[in-house]
């Protein structure tokens, strides 16, 4: 897929699961740290670590991520979660370990989506749209693994609402909801095969996905590669705005 940030790492391991509080800032600023903040909040079921460094599961998403005070001895931590896994950070601190190296890097925008719903205009189509669950989940990663929307793999789906277009039976289209961060919801895996682009099913499976976030009281969000200009007009023609660059690094540590 060529809307959102692709980085295929690859990730096994883990530790015990932990129920971390949320501590998630009133205002946007846990945007910034969306990661720790999805995973003190919304994601706490799934969070592996401890009050200091956190990752989801392997068969989840690759991401990590450390407090926003973070101390010397949490990158410690951090790797010891990760095991023989790379290190995947979103916006990392000027402070990772001069010992890791950087073996991936990928720069995009942030987009968070107008505080008012009635700035955005959604799109309209009779097209049935349809609620993806766990007995889609071989297609969902299917479709992911050809279209490449970014890190998905067999259990993404449990990070929230997943919806899809089929067309004679074929899971073609569909869109779904990862990081959520109090008060905010990323809409992410946007994806359409190839054969059925260009009419407009990815902004309805978004459309979809969007109305769901509003209706819960939350607030969409998303990330696009940085050249990634069609994406990012579409993204403007929904009333999404850049809120800030974002930096996704991959480390292997030594």
């Amino acid at each position: 897929m060529t809307q959102h940030i692709n980085d295929d790492v690859a990730m096994t391991g883990g530790g015990a699961p932990v129920p971390p509080a949320s501590d998630a800032p009133a205002s946007s600023s846990a945007l910034d740290n969306p990661v720790w903040y999805s995973l003190r909040s919304a994601h706490r079921s799934l969070a592996r670590g401890d009050e200091r460094a956190l990752r989801y599961p392997a068969d989840v998403s690759p991401f990590m991520a450390v407090a926003d005070d973070h101390r010397g001895e949490d990158w410690e931590r951090l790797a010891e979660l990760v095991g023989t896994d790379p290190v995947v950070l979103v916006n990392p601190p000027a402070d990772v370990p001069a010992s890791w190296v950087r073996v991936r890097r990928l720069d995009g925008l942030q987009m968070i989506s107008p505080e008012n719903p009635s700035d955005a205009t959604p799109g309209a189509s009779a097209t049935a749209i349809t609620v993806l669950g766990e007995s889609d989940r071989a297609e969902m990663l299917e479709l992911a693994t050809i279209t490449k929307p970014g890190p998905f793999a067999l259990r993404t789906g449990l990070l929230g609402r997943y919806v899809g277009i089929r067309e004679e039976g074929r899971l073609i289209a569909m869109a779904g909801e990862r990081l959520q961060p109090d008060g905010w919801a990323e809409i992410s895996a946007v994806c359409t095969l190839p054969e059925f682009r260009g009419r407009g099913l990815a902004r309805l499976v978004m459309d979809e996905i969007s109305a769901g976030i509003r209706a819960r009281g939350d607030r969409p969000f998303l990330h696009v590669v940085a050249t990634n200009i069609g994406a990012i007009r579409l993204y403007e023609r929904m009333g999404f705005s850049v809120r800030r660059p974002v930096q996704i690094d991959a480390y292997e540590t030594r």
